[in-house]
């Protein structure tokens, strides 16, 4: 099958076709259908390998005029809702463990100060940036397609509403960009990844975060996966194509870790819903209650989450000096 031949049971004109992001090839071969389980929105997605390289990718994707209508006011990273009544402690905790523990992976490997300088690329709301701005008092910057400047978490960062690669950024300028969950949105994830390298200073370093393609989670629910996330996802990678997509973006690999920030509890819970509801979309107010309930049920399986390869996966580089 060529990319030409590919076809998504969505509205010709809202969709293109696309070349593998890794090799360029243009030839390749079904991988799977998905639906956006995520919010209910109508339409089946296509994702196909690479009979070049094997890299697994959504083809054809929708637009970049048109995906926008897929990030709307109940995307849960844009954090528009404040209000979870009773259970509203519970929501920002986890939010707030989150950036805690994003801090603990980028502490392993640099050391930030006032003298330091920060991109966050898909920052959402930014408050990643803003624990590193308090913690730290480092020089922190955002980018998101999305204008979501107007957010109280944004104030003191200085915010992009950019693609990552065509925003005004002078080069070495970064001690640290960090990607969480940004990449496998990416419509080139390679000329990204080539924009970090930019960016960062020699020995700068990148973190990426993604879900991992080859992990229990994806063999357990197969097209109900949550890291298919369609159509907002244009990327699926594993291991073996994350990393070479960073080696082939010129970067050095410093470490490689089965986990990440972002706790595979949420592909367990949302996997499990999805395949319930079988595309009707995730409905945030009724799954609260159950989301921390079967956190409680599962929390001593939850222990051994970093050595079960459950679902996430997260890369370390460096630009070379």
């Amino acid at each position: 099958m060529t990319a030409a031949t590919a076809r998504a049971t969505v509205p010709a004109p809202f969709v293109e076709p696309v070349s593998c992001y890794l090799c360029g090839h243009r030839d390749c071969e079904p991988f799977i259908n998905a639906q956006d389980d995520l919010t209910g929105k109508p339409g089946t997605f296509h994702f196909v390998t690479c009979l070049g390289c094997g890299l697994v990718y959504q083809n054809p994707r929708v637009t970049l005029d048109h995906i926008g209508e897929y990030y709307d006011d109940a995307y849960i990273a844009h954090r528009k809702r404040r209000n979870w009544g009773l259970l509203t402690p519970l929501v920002e905790r986890g939010m707030t463990r989150l950036d805690v523990v994003k801090d603990r992976i980028v502490g392993r490997y640099i050391t930030l100060g006032a003298e330091s300088a920060v991109l966050d690329v898909g920052c959402a709301v930014g408050t990643f940036l803003q624990r590193i701005r308090q913690q730290y008092g480092s020089t922190v910057v955002g980018l998101d397609f999305k204008d979501l400047s107007s957010h109280a978490s944004l104030l003191g960062v200085e915010f992009h509403r950019s693609l990552f690669y065509d925003a005004l950024l002078a080069s070495e300028r970064f001690d640290l960009v960090t990607m969480w969950h940004f990449l496998e949105h990416d419509y080139d994830p390679l000329r990204s990844l080539r924009t970090a390298r930019r960016v960062l200073k020699p020995g700068g370093t990148l973190v990426v975060e993604v879900p991992r393609l080859d992990s229990r989670t994806f063999r357990w629910f197969g097209d109900r996966w949550p890291g298919l996330q369609a159509p907002q996802h244009t990327v699926l990678l594993d291991r073996a194509h994350l990393l070479a997509l960073v080696r082939t973006a010129g970067l050095e690999v410093v470490d490689y870790l089965p986990y990440g920030a972002f706790p595979a509890y949420f592909y367990l819970f949302t996997g499990t819903v999805f395949r319930l509801l079988k595309g009707k979309g995730l409905d945030l107010n009724r799954s609260v209650v159950p989301y921390f309930a079967g956190q409680v049920l599962l929390a001593p399986f939850l222990v051994f989450e970093r050595r079960l390869n459950l679902a996430m996966q997260t890369v370390v580089c460096r630009r070379p000096s």
